[in-house]
């Protein structure tokens, strides 16, 4: 391994380790299930919003795909407060394949020169006001990405948030082991990934997108879902309510972009 690779993927997994002790360096070099980057752009207007759109449409996603990364997501607020705020999903097949793209990205020259006014903007004219990151990891029972058919449809990102790791493990345990995540496959649910995160702000929590038709198909799903037999008898049985395990859902309703990969 190169000098430079090999302290960057060190520095990674150290750094991990401090944030979260649940990284361990298994974790780093596992690829049975997938690592996903979840980037949340705050943006203050829509000069923003053009550069940071410009800059995924014709720098990033080409230079994804050039290194093999084949469905990167964009997606805008349907229903913003203001200037909406831009979601982008890049999964990674480890926290390893994670570095390594950082570093093929700090010397694509194509990608650079692409980027250019996004990756050199000027603190007078910044880019973004803010970019959010996590790194979530797939759960064991949905190891991989499912990419939805190309068709107009609605995204919904849903985090869930516990009061302590041990209630946000045995909500992950409702979806892996209990068969929740089979409960939104037979419902029609179109999932595209479930992730816990494992680096990142509002920990513990975890985190998925499930996709609908439109609006009132999600109503209609949702609907079926709470009134499903079986989500009630795993909802219900000891030790799993939702009560003890989650004190805060977020829901984000989402319209992908016109180049977005999912």
């Amino acid at each position: 391994m190169k000098r430079r690779s090999f302290v960057k993927a060190s520095l990674l997994t150290s750094a991990a380790a401090i944030v979260n002790p649940v990284v361990t360096n298994a974790m780093v070099a596992d690829t049975s299930a997938e690592f996903y980057e979840l980037r949340v752009y705050t943006l203050k207007n829509s000069i923003q919003q053009g550069l940071v759109e410009d800059f995924y449409s014709k720098a990033a996603i080409p230079a994804f795909t050039r290194l093999g990364i084949q469905h990167v997501g964009v997606f805008t607020e349907l229903k913003p407060a203001g200037q909406t705020k831009l979601f982008v999903l890049i999964p990674y097949r480890s926290l390893l394949h994670f570095n390594e793209i950082l570093i093929k990205l700090d010397t694509d020259k194509i990608y650079q020169q692409n980027g250019m006014s996004y990756l050199c903007a000027p603190a007078t004219e910044p880019a973004y006001e803010r970019i959010e990151s996590s790194i979530m990891k797939a759960f064991a029972r949905a190891p991989k990405m499912i990419v939805p058919t190309a068709k107009t449809r609605v995204f919904e990102l849903r985090q869930y948030q516990s009061a302590s790791e041990a209630a946000g493990k045995k909500k992950i345990e409702m979806f892996n082991d209990q068969g929740e995540i089979d409960i939104f496959k037979r419902l029609g649910f179109k999932p595209v990934f479930w992730g816990e995160t494992v680096i990142g702000p509002l920990r513990p929590n975890l985190t998925y997108m499930v996709t609908f038709d439109d609006l009132a198909a999600k109503d209609a799903h949702w609907k079926a879902f709470g009134a499903d037999p079986q989500w009630k008898k795993i909802s219900t049985a000891d030790g799993y309510a939702d009560a003890i395990l989650v004190n805060k859902i977020t829901s984000t309703l989402l319209l992908p972009t016109a180049y977005s990969q999912v």
